[in-house]
C-alpha cells in the first residue's frame, strides 16, 4: 500500500512540478535553499532600520560594491591546460590529496594523502574560479534583493551568463574530467563533489529574476544548462559512480540532483533523489547520530560538519517538494535532528573533539547549521550556542541577512 501510494504521489508531481506548487503557496522569494520567508522578514526589518541588520546590509554592499568595481568575471577558458577531450570548454581538476610518489622517477601514478591538500591542485584554475562564480552571484544577488538597484543583478547577471551561458566563455554540461589522478585516469566521480555549491547560483538567478538584466530567456537558457547537466549527472558513468558514494559525497551528489530537479521542472528525478537520501541517513547514520564514514577521515570535524550541512540542504530542498526531512525518522530511528543532537556537545565543548583532526577546528558550517536549525526546530538556543563559538563567523553579513 505504501509503495501504491508513493508511485501516485509521484505522477501527480510529474505532471504538476515541484517548482509551480511552491510558487502558488506564498509571496516570498521563490528560491530554493534560501529561505523566502526569512529574506522577506529580513527585509522587513531592514526598513524598520533594524541596527543589526542594516550593519549586514551596510557590509554586504561593500563587498558586492567591491565585486562590481573589479568587474572580474570567470570561465573555464581561463586555465591553460586542455582536458583529454580536447575541448577546454570542459571542466577540470586534479585530485586534491594526491601527490608524487618519491619512490617513481616520475612520480606517477600519484598517491593518496588524506587531508592534505597537494599545491598542484590549484595550478589549474577552474574549481577556484567556479567558487568565485557561486560567491560573486550570491553576494550580487542578496545586494539586488535587499535594495533593487540594477547593478548588482547587472553584474550577476554577466557573471551567471560568463560562466554558463555565453558560447565563447561557457562550462560544457559535465565533470567528466574532475579530480583526475595523474598516472591513475583523467576523472572521476568523486570530482563532483566541486560542483556542490551550483544551487547558490540557481537561488540568485531567481532573486535576480525581475531585474533588467535577467530576461526570461536567460532564464530558461540557464534552466537548460541544469537540466542538461542533471542528464549527465544521473546518466553518465561518472555520474552514476558518485551516485553510489557512501559519505559526504553521496549525500552532497543528492542535494545536486534534488536541486536541479527542482530548478528544472524534473520534480520526478528530484522526488525520487529525496527518497535515496532517506536511504543515505540509514546507511550514513549509527542509531546515536554519530557518522562513522566522516569520523574516520584525517579531518573528521570538517567532514562531519560538511556532510551535516549537505542533510540541511536537502531538507531545505525537501521543502520545495512538500516533504518534511526535519523530522524524518528512518526505521531504526536515524534522522537529521540526531545527527545534530550528537554533535551538540562537542560544539559547545562539553565533550572534547576526540577523532582525528590534522587541522584546526572551523566554526564556519558549525554557525549556519545551528542558525538553521534555531529556524526549522523553533529553538533560540542554537542560535545562541552559534553566537558564542564564533561570533566572528555569525556576524558575517550572509549569516544576519539569510538566516
Amino acid at each position: 500500500m505504501k509503495n501504491i501510494k508513493y508511485i501516485a504521489f509521484l505522477l501527480l508531481f510529474s505532471s504538476v512540478s515541484a517548482q509551480t506548487i511552491k510558487e502558488t503557496s506564498n509571496d516570498f522569494p521563490k528560491t530554493i535553499v534560501l529561505e523566502g520567508a526569512v529574506l522577506q522578514k529580513n527585509s522587513q526589518l531592514l526598513v524598520k532600520n533594524d541596527t543589526e541588520k542594516t550593519a549586514a546590509l551596510q557590509s554586504l554592499l561593500r563587498q558586492a560594491d567591491k565585486i562590481v568595481k573589479a568587474k572580474k568575471l570567470y570561465s573555464v577558458m581561463h586555465k591553460s591546460q586542455v582536458p583529454a577531450s580536447g575541448d577546454k570548454h570542459d571542466y577540470m581538476s586534479t585530485g586534491p590529496y594526491w601527490w608524487p610518489d618519491p619512490t617513481k622517477p616520475d612520480g606517477l601514478p600519484y598517491i593518496r594523502k588524506d587531508g592534505l591538500r597537494n599545491p598542484e591542485y590549484y595550478k589549474i584554475s577552474d574549481s577556484q574560479e567556479m567558487d568565485l562564480v557561486e560567491d560573486d552571484a550570491e553576494t550580487l544577488a542578496l545586494a539586488y534583493y535587499f535594495t533593487k538597484k540594477d547593478k548588482y543583478a547587472e553584474w550577476a547577471s554577466e557573471v551567471i551568463k560568463t560562466w554558463f551561458l555565453n558560447a565563447e566563455t561557457k562550462q560544457n554540461p559535465n565533470l567528466n574530467f574532475g579530480q583526475a589522478i595523474p598516472g591513475l585516469n583523467t576523472g572521476r566521480g568523486i570530482g563532483l563533489i566541486e560542483t556542490r555549491g551550483l544551487f547558490r547560483v540557481i537561488d540568485a538567478a531567481i532573486l535576480i529574476q525581475n531585474s533588467n538584466s535577467w530576461s526570461k530567456d536567460d532564464h530558461l537558457a540557464l534552466k537548460k544548462w541544469f537540466s542538461d547537466y542533471l542528464t549527465w549527472l544521473t546518466e553518465s558513468p561518472i555520474g552514476k559512480d558518485e551516485a553510489d558514494e557512501h559519505n559526504n559525497h553521496g549525500t552532497h551528489y543528492s542535494v545536486q540532483v534534488i536541486s536541479y530537479g527542482i530548478f528544472t521542472n524534473r520534480a520526478e528525478i528530484a522526488l525520487a533523489e529525496i527518497e535515496t537520501f532517506k536511504n543515505r541517513l540509514e546507511s550514513q547514520l549509527k542509531p546515536d547520530g554519530s557518522q562513522p564514514f566522516e569520523l574516520a577521515r584525517t579531518k573528521s570535524w570538517n567532514y562531519t560538519n560538511m556532510n551535516l550541512e549537505g542533510y540541511f540542504i536537502a531538507a531545505r530542498l525537501a521543502e520545495n517538494c512538500q516533504i518534511d526531512l526535519w523530522h524524518y525518522q528512518t526505521k531504526e530511528g536515524k534522522s537529521i535532528k540526531a545527527a545534530l543532537d550528537w554533535l551538540l556537545p562537542y560544539i559547545d565543548s562539553k565533550k572534547k573533539w576526540e577523532y582525528e583532526q590534522i587541522h584546526n577546528i572551523g566554526f564556519d558550517e558549525t554557525v549556519r547549521i545551528l542558525k538553521t536549525a534555531s529556524n526549522e526546530y523553533s529553538n533560540s538556543d542554537y542560535d545562541t550556542l552559534a553566537k558564542k563559538v564564533d561570533v566572528k563567523s555569525y556576524m558575517l553579513p550572509f549569516n544576519q541577512l539569510a538566516f
